[in-house]
Formats: structure tokens, C-alpha cells, sequence
């Protein structure tokens, strides 16, 4: 423990933690969260916050066990269901090796996997249905689990399965499925011919260096927090049973800390090759974060491993875990680059709460603190035989120079500032890389005539021809 609170001072030491904006940030929330805390009677929670691969801040507040031992930004909490990000992680690198097709059917990979359909005409489920929750299967296998807390073994799961209905047919509808992802899990053991557990261990713990993650806990395990049942005004806290999740490991199994959490959130902000700790390279990591299903609303939905949800106009990408005992949330913003992890031993905890909060709070301080005023760039006096209002028939394009920068836009449109686009010069001559508008990173080039004036403007596979002054 001694050792992690130091690498917790190491990671926090200088840079964006020190910057009086976050500084002051961070104090308010600490004193938030703990008042927070104390007045829902909970016992404790863990915190922490990224920015990109940097821990900005972590801490404990309250307990990890009633009888006296103190919250830490080491204690293990149960994760519930952010341990389903681990599976997703795992069917994505068994991909990216050529080992299976997200679009496979999963008895192509699993000969036991058969499920009665609801329909006749209902398709195969694949792989990418069982990660994405659109598989139609149910939610838990037909066993009263979450009451008894007496999770099957593999070989039942395998039994009942088959002997269980689907809820929907696939691609159907959008239904929550635990028993999905642990047959992804088993999907990964039979690809990979190892057992689950061995096979998240050596390729995305030891990677990562999350050294103490437990896929399997042992009640007996050093530093787990004791999980506690919902408050009962006028009665102490109950401590919840141990959870053993057999067969829903790969679902709800495992056991974390925020700090190590908080390296598998700064792996969403890493780009480049696989290779090392980049356990998955950088356009597998935001398709894994990619829409496979918006509800209708159009503020929350499924990514192929994570939920989507939208906070005062940010796009969170995240996880939440409830389980007997505890609560978790691990929740990023790929445009900042900032993530908050929240683990709870208390059912009734609104993690939720405490991440929104800590975006709220330290995310503009952030923000303000990395932001950096930009010198007005100076204008090239040569753009100036480019600057005009060039046309097509009913199409019409301006290009001024703006603040420094050349740059086209509609004038006619019902916005004409935001149908602003910067053309930023390349090495080739009277060239420029178009950026913004709906030939983003394209080329644009003008081609000069026997003055030396611009004539016409090429933006990708459509010309202008330039509008002469005068009669």
C-alpha cells in the first residue's frame, strides 16, 4: 500500500497539479466530495483524476472497512461491470491479430453456444452483438445470482444456455446483457486456448502494469475495501457477503483501484502501433469507442465497449459498475483527454454524482491551465493575388485573409463564420491543406494567370473560376 501512495505522489508531482487553477479546483471538490460523503453516510470511496497520461489528483475519503482501515487511492474495490472494459479489450486484440471477425457468429467459435431464437427468422448472434448488447439475449442466465449471490460455474452456463430464450432477436433492440459478455469471455479463452483469467493477465494487466488487479479476489485479498449494503436509517451498515462471479467473471469479476484504473484510461489517449504497454493500437482504441447504437434521444448510447453518454454538451465515454456492496464509474473525454475514476464500497452511493462533479469542477480548470494564447499569425503579402470571391455557376466562395490566416468562406450561408475554412500553405506552390468544412484535410490549390493574379480555385474535384471587379 505504501508503495502504491507513493507512485500515486510520483504521477501527481508538478506539472498540471501544481497550476494554481487546478490546485484550487481540486481543493473545492475534496472539501465537496468528503462533505458529500458524510452526509449520505457513506462509508468510503476512492478518486482519481487523468489528463491524458498524467494522474492529476487521487484520494481516499472515509473507510475501507468499518472496523478502521482508512480509503486510499490503493484500495481494491469490486469493479462490477467496468470489468466488461477487459473483455472488449481482449475480443479486440484477438481481431486485431486475425484470430476472429467482430462479425463472426459466436458458434463458430463456441460449438456449445446454442440459443433458442424468438423468432424463425432471427439472425446468428455474432460477436460484435454480444459486445455491443444487441444480441437479444437476456440479461442474466435464469439462477437468482444477485440474491444468493451463488454464481454458476462455466459448465452450467453452458447448460442453461442453451435451454434459455432470447429476449429479442439480434440487432433488434438495444437489451443490457451480462450473460452476453461472459460468453465473449469464453469466445476469448477458446480463440486464445488459454483460460481467461491467464490470458487478461499477460496481455493487458502486465502490459498496462496494473499490478493490482485481481481478474479473480480472494475474500481474503490485501486491501480490499469490505462491500456495505444500502443505508438503513437508524442501523449501522451491513457488510455484504463475498462475491465469487464464476462464470460472469469476464461480466462483473473483478477487483481494482483507481490507480491502476486510471492507466487503463490513459491508454484511450495514446496513439501509434501495438506493441508493449499501446496493448491496443491507436485506431482500435477509438473504435472501441465508436456509436453501434443511440437511443432516441440522442444523448446516451452503446460504443462496441464502452457507454456513451452526454453531459452539459460533453461527450463521456465511460463505464458503470453496480454490484452487491459497491459502485463504480470510470468515465473520459476524449476531446480533453480527461478521465475520473470513482469506486465506492457502499450500494447506494451515487458514484455518478461524484464524476459529473469532478468534470464540472477540475475540467475547466484544466482546460484554463493548459490553454496557451496564441500570437496572431502574420499574413503572407503573396496571398493577397488570392483574395477574392470565386464562383460556379450557383455556387459562390470568398477567400480573405482572417486574424493572420488565409481562409475561404460561403458568404451567402445563414452562418458565414462557421462555414469558415483555414487553408494552411503545404510545401507545394499557390497550395493549401483545407481545414474545416466538409473537405477537411483535403488540398486546395489556385492556379495563376500571365499577371501572376489567381484565376481559379481547385477544392478537391470541383473548381471556381475567379470573379473579375468591374463591368
Amino acid at each position: 500500500m505504501i508503495r502504491a501512495l507513493l507512485l500515486a505522489a510520483a504521477l501527481t508531482d508538478g506539472a498540471l497539479a501544481e497550476k494554481p487553477e487546478v490546485a484550487s479546483a481540486v481543493a473545492v471538490l475534496d472539501a465537496w466530495i468528503e462533505a458529500t460523503r458524510v452526509a449520505r453516510d457513506e462509508p468510503g470511496l476512492s478518486i482519481a483524476i487523468v489528463h491524458d497520461q498524467e494522474v492529476i489528483w487521487a484520494k481516499g475519503y472515509g473507510l475501507a472497512d468499518l472496523a478502521g482501515r482508512p480509503a486510499t487511492p490503493a484500495t481494491l474495490y469490486r469493479i462490477a461491470s467496468v470489468s466488461k472494459l477487459f473483455t472488449n479489450v481482449a475480443v479486440l486484440q484477438l481481431r486485431d491479430a486475425g484470430a476472429l471477425s467482430l462479425d463472426d457468429p459466436v458458434q463458430k467459435h463456441l460449438a456449445w453456444f446454442k440459443v433458442v431464437a424468438p423468432a424463425a427468422e432471427a439472425d446468428e448472434i455474432t460477436i460484435r452483438e454480444l459486445l455491443t448488447h444487441t444480441s437479444g439475449l437476456p440479461r442474466e442466465l435464469p439462477l437468482f445470482y444477485w440474491n444468493d449471490l451463488a454464481f454458476p460455474s462455466r459448465e452450467e452456463m453452458m447448460r442453461l444456455v442453451a435451454t434459455h430464450m432470447a429476449v429479442f432477436a439480434p440487432e433488434t433492440e438495444w437489451h443490457y446483457s451480462n450473460l452476453g459478455v461472459a460468453i465473449a469471455g469464453e469466445v476469448v479463452a477458446a480463440v486464445a486456448r488459454e483460460p481467461y483469467e491467464s490470458y487478461v493477465q499477460r496481455r493487458i494487466l502486465d502490459p498496462l502494469g496494473m499490478t493490482s488487479t485481481l481478474v479473480v479476489p480472494r475474500r481474503d485479498a490485501p486491501g480490499l475495501a469490505v462491500g456495505y449494503r444500502r443505508r438503513v436509517p437508524g442501523r449501522p451498515r451491513e457488510a455484504e457477503d463475498f462475491i465469487d462471479a464464476r462464470a460472469l467473471t469476464p461480466s462483473a469479476g473483478f477487483a481494482s483501484s483507481v490507480l491502476d484504473l486510471a492507466r487503463l484510461v490513459s491508454l484511450q489517449f495514446r496513439k501509434g502501433p501495438a506493441g508493449g504497454a499501446q496493448i491496443l493500437k491507436a485506431s482500435t482504441l477509438r473504435e472501441l469507442r465508436r456509436p453501434h447504437w443511440l437511443r432516441p434521444d440522442w444523448q446516451s448510447g452503446q460504443a462496441l465497449g464502452f457507454w456513451l453518454r452526454r453531459v452539459a454538451g460533453q461527450l463521456r465515454v465511460g463505464q458503470e459498475g453496480i454490484a452487491p456492496g459497491y459502485r463504480a464509474d470510470l468515465d473520459f473525454d476524449p476531446a480533453t483527454r480527461i478521465g475520473v475514476i470513482v469506486l465506492s464500497n457502499a450500494y447506494d452511493a451515487d458514484h455518478l454524482a461524484y464524476v459529473d462533479q469532478a468534470f464540472a469542477i477540475v475540467g475547466p480548470a484544466v482546460a484554463k491551465a493548459l490553454d496557451r494564447p496564441r500570437a496572431t499569425p502574420s499574413a503572407d503579402p503573396a496571398w493577397s493575388h488570392y483574395v477574392g470571391t470565386y464562383t460556379w455557376k450557383h455556387a459562390e466562395v470568398q477567400v480573405l485573409v482572417i486574424d493572420g490566416e488565409l481562409a475561404m468562406i460561403v458568404p451567402d450561408a445563414a452562418n458565414p463564420w462557421e462555414s469558415r475554412v483555414r487553408l494552411a500553405p503545404v510545401a507545394r506552390p499557390h497550395a493549401f491543406l483545407m481545414l474545416g468544412g466538409s473537405l477537411n484535410g483535403e488540398l486546395a490549390h489556385f492556379e495563376l494567370d500571365a499577371s501572376g493574379e489567381a484565376s481559379r480555385l481547385v477544392t478537391g474535384s470541383r473548381y471556381y473560376l475567379r470573379k473579375r471587379e468591374g463591368p
